[in-house]
């Protein structure tokens, strides 16, 4: 029996098919080309796209399906899917006007409480909708009329499954899911919006069979199981295959970010740290502005290759003290927003110039490990690498100095496989018990 993971980015969506064995059998890409990635239409057409390019001979052995969406794009909706708001993508602050109504009612230190979370989007749409129906009594109606919170995933799942949408707690966080306790906080279900809260399960649970019509129009097989799925960063640290405790993955791509996996939750807001559950573990993660982003704006991919090829790392450490950013401004490992980028002085050479570069990212990635540590969370004894760097070679060599653990590159990347997986195991790889979390009503 095959799993479907579905993978639905910024640019476009893709879809890998895993057999029993996690071996890919079927993958396919879809781009949006110039449509709107805000636009529910474009969606849904990616989604028929992708099942329509998975050959009907894979597709009647596919019996799990999973999806992952961008963390905190949501909407509101009702029973049937149907749109009743604005799609509000991930970093849409068009709702930070209600930040203060939920700095009220979450804890400090709750990711709910970012001017971009599910959370302040959904207050924003409540007062939005008291606003266009005047009345208290109509307002009263809105609320309790089967009205849905739905993240991407969710909704998209909604596609499939036909029942109302159902989420997972990796997407339900920045709703103030507690996830912890595996259950809503009061402070949350006294809300106005607590009539809106979806069901929570694990990702990776089944939620219900495929919708019968769906199954015959594309051939699945009837019994196809439709799952929660997960964020798109979550589904990508899940085809790393990281799963160990203290194991970790750095993104080396247009920014830094670690994940590292740890016995116990560490949060802190000041440096936009949090904590996903998986299964018996937690993933720490925090986000350099360095990255790919600042080498792009000096050199283009053939210059990068080219010149990290001439670096001699058999020559004494670079000597140079930079912080490349390409705007000032910090969040970790220093929590600074005006924190100014150090990118003098350049030396002659283009080469030493890299090598100044790359040693920095790898010295800033040190130091973002040890920030964790200084957290509560264990020190990073295995590192995956996953992003445009890990490409590198030199770049690797140098991160191996800088940092303890054994540092590798990630055989998979693409959130699509990771969601696959999700599908085909669920957090099984992340539990010591193998008993099932189930599921929370509100």
């Amino acid at each position: 029996m095959y799993s479907l993971g579905l993978d639905f980015g910024t640019s476009g969506a893709r879809a890998v098919v895993l057999n029993d064995t996690g071996q890919v059998v079927a993958q396919a890409a879809y781009l949006y080309a110039g449509q709107s990635c805000t636009a529910e239409k474009a969606w849904v057409k990616a989604l028929w796209s992708l099942v329509e390019a998975i050959a009907p001979k894979t597709r009647v052995y596919i019996t799990r399906i999973a999806i992952n969406g961008t963390s905190a794009t949501m909407m509101l909706c009702d029973r049937g899917g149907n749109l009743l708001s604005d799609v509000l993508m991930y970093n849409d602050a068009r709702a930070r006007a209600a930040q203060p109504e939920v700095a009220a009612i979450a804890p400090a230190d709750n990711p709910a409480c970012s001017a971009t979370s599910t959370l302040t989007k959904a207050l924003w749409l409540y007062r939005q909708l008291c606003l266009s129906e005047k009345t208290e009594k109509t307002e009263g109606a809105a609320v309790k009329n089967g009205v849905y919170i739905a993240h991407q995933a969710d909704w998209l799942a909604q596609r499939l499954h036909g029942q109302a949408p159902v989420t997972d707690y990796h997407n339900a966080l920045k709703l103030g899911y507690d996830v912890t306790a595996l259950a809503y906080p009061d402070w949350l279900l006294s809300s106005p919006i607590a009539g809106w809260l979806p069901v929570v399960l694990e990702p990776g649970s089944a939620i219900a069979p495929i919708d019968p019509n769906i199954a015959e129009y594309w051939g699945f097989p009837k019994d196809c199981q439709i799952c929660t799925g997960t964020t798109d960063s979550i589904a990508a640290f899940l085809a790393s295959g990281a799963h160990r405790l203290a194991e970790a993955v750095t993104s080396l791509g247009s920014t830094l970010v670690l994940k590292l996996l740890s016995p116990h939750p560490v949060s802190n807001q000041a440096f936009g740290i949090y904590s996903h559950r998986m299964g018996d573990l937690w993933l720490v993660g925090g986000a350099s502005n360095t990255g790919g982003a600042v080498l792009k704006q000096f050199f283009d991919a053939d210059q990068l290759a080219a010149l990290s090829a001439q670096i001699d790392l058999s020559q004494p450490p670079c000597k140079l003290d930079y912080y490349p950013l390409n705007t000032p401004g910090e969040r970790f490992p220093i929590n600074d927003p005006d924190y100014a980028p150090r990118l003098t002085p350049r030396p002659k050479q283009d080469t030493d110039f890299l090598y100044g570069l790359l040693d920095a990212i790898a010295r800033i990635e040190a130091e973002g490990y040890h920030k964790l540590k200084a957290l509560g969370a264990p020190a990073a004894k295995r590192i995956l690498t996953a992003g445009g760097g890990a490409k590198n070679p030199v770049w690797q060599t140098l991160r191996q100095r800088r940092l303890n653990g054994e540092v590798v590159a990630a055989i998979h990347t693409e959130a699509a496989y990771g969601t696959a997986l999700l599908a085909k195991d669920g957090l099984a790889a992340f539990k010591q018990s193998k008993g099932a979390i189930s599921s929370q009503k509100p």
